[in-house]
């Protein structure tokens, strides 16, 4: 048994590699903080805190594993952010006409990238380093009368900084989040064995028994820890239904669907993709669409947990996002990763950053830091890369 979970681990290095940067991340800075990380009031502030690069991450993946890049989506939702700010302060927009219209505007500013990049054929990168610039400076002119807008809307605030209701009103523990997490504790399970059981019948390679077993126990353990810890606080926030929501669809649409094979096909062989009568354009128009989807709804995260829109909004959000579709095992090659390692990938800059904060560590080091683990995450994917093929 410790052999093949040897081999296991050997042979899946790239999606695992993660966990066990999560895992060392956690107790180090359990360790240097006296227990304060893992405490329930800053996982819970933690799942807030990744959540507006975790949707990024979500769109990055996907634009990354079609072989571009998109540097635009920092300033990209900064600016989507005041523009929400703008409409509700003043123009007294209600909550839900203002995030249809933000996330509308981030549709349409992705789906301009996607026509430069596709149909005009401008390198990706050149196209969104200009989108990066542009958004710059709409920022600073969305903000340059009042600088910070402060947002006074409780419905739209509690977006990010909310917790969903308990339906018991239990006083010690946030039953519903309790629920949530057992319902998707079975899901999980129903989706492992229906994963083994359709291997099997077509004769691919499975887990033993003992090690499929153990497997489940595992992953099943930490998302009940993860809920009781939350559950034991203040409940599931707003903010990590979203991430979880956006997480189970791009899950079902990049695993389920002809389109999700079709954007993996363009990124592994575009050649081959198009001669099998896939529109690259069209893929490609696609993702860039939905990357400024969830440039939108980041904007609109950042704004209600900040409860503002601020001159600054969106700096460096790109290099967490890229950062953490790297850590979360999607490959600089093309054609490899998944959109729900991403979220992982996010919760692990996220401690990063929260973990830093909490010891003291100044800004300017812990931008040396997160820039050497974007590296790092990149040499890791050559090295794993390059023993595969």
């Amino acid at each position: 048994m410790l052999k093949e979970l040897g081999l296991l681990l050997k042979k899946n290095i790239r999606e695992y590699g993660m966990y066990i940067a999560l895992l060392a991340i956690m107790l180090i800075f359990s360790f240097l903080t006296d227990g304060l990380f893992l405490s329930a009031r800053n996982i819970s502030n933690l799942f807030n805190q990744m959540g507006y690069i975790a949707v990024l991450a979500v769109g990055m993946t996907l634009v990354i594993v079609i072989r571009h890049i998109d540097l635009s989506v920092g300033f990209g939702s900064g600016f989507i952010g005041a523009i929400a700010a703008i409409l509700m302060m003043y123009h007294n927009m209600p909550v839900i006409p203002t995030i249809l219209i933000a996330l509308a505007l981030g549709t349409f500013f992705g789906l301009i990238n996607g026509f430069l990049v596709s149909f005009i054929g401008i390198p990706s990168f050149v196209a969104t380093l200009a989108g990066m610039m542009i958004f710059r400076g709409a920022l600073l002119v969305a903000t340059e009368k009042s600088g910070t807008i402060i947002i006074s809307n409780d419905t739209f605030n509690a977006l990010g900084n909310g917790f969903i209701p308990d339906f018991f009103h239990n006083e010690n523990m946030h039953i519903t989040t309790l629920l949530i997490g057992v319902i998707i504790i079975i899901l999980y399970l129903i989706s492992e064995v229906k994963k083994r059981n359709n291997k099997m019948k077509y004769n691919f390679e499975v887990l033993s028994v003992p090690v499929f077993i153990l497997k489940l126990l595992l992953i099943s353990s930490i998302i009940a820890y993860i809920f009781w810890i939350l559950a034991s606080y203040n409940g599931l926030s707003w903010t990590f239904v979203i991430v979880l929501i956006v997480a189970f669809i791009y899950h079902v649409l990049s695993t389920k669907t002809a389109l999700g094979r079709h954007i993996y096909a363009v990124g592994g062989n575009p050649e081959a993709a198009k001669l099998s009568g896939i529109s690259i354009n069209k893929i490609t128009l696609f993702v860039f669409g939905s990357m400024g989807f969830l440039m939108a709804l980041s904007g609109i995260l950042y704004a209600s947990r900040f409860q503002s829109a601020t001159p600054t909004a969106g700096t460096l959000f790109e290099l967490d996002a890229i950062a953490a579709a790297y850590v979360g095992g999607v490959s600089a090659a093309g054609g490899v990763g998944k959109v729900t390692n991403s979220i992982v990938g996010a919760l692990v800059m996220a401690s990063l950053i929260n973990g830093m904060n909490l010891i003291g560590v100044g800004i300017s080091y812990q931008y040396i830091i997160r820039g050497s683990v974007l590296v790092a995450a990149v040499i890791f994917d050559i090295k794993t890369r390059n023993k595969t093929s």
